[in-house]
């Protein structure tokens, strides 16, 4: 499965579960709305925060999106790997996994763009 793949699968599932429960659906989504509008952090700053979360809670769905969201902001493949290396110093081994999972997705969807 490409990462590609995990995004369409990812939106689908969501669309499923929004059309399930669509007043948690829409609440949730105005939480992130606002997170991610408001603040003094830029939005590519807080996308970073949000790879560093999916990353140590080995969420591939999360990185996914969050990548994909880091590329739209141009996001750069030294930063991505910046952050990554965060990632590997919190949480040792196991977020080496997924960070290393996260590059490749970085450079699946980059490639695309």
């Amino acid at each position: 499965m490409t990462w590609s793949d995990t995004l369409n699968d990812t939106r689908q599932n969501l669309r499923a579960l929004n059309k399930a429960i669509p007043d948690t659906a829409q609440a949730f989504g105005a939480l992130g709305k606002s997170v991610k509008e408001g603040g003094t952090l830029e939005f590519k700053t807080k996308e970073f925060v949000a790879l560093g979360i999916a990353v140590a809670t080995k969420c591939e769905d999360c990185i996914a999106l969050h990548i994909e969201a880091l590329i739209r902001c141009g996001a750069t493949r030294d930063e991505i790997s910046d952050v990554l290396g965060m990632c590997l110093q919190m949480g040792g081994g196991p977020s080496m996994m997924y960070a290393a999972k996260a590059l490749a997705c970085y450079d699946e969807l980059s490639a695309q763009s």
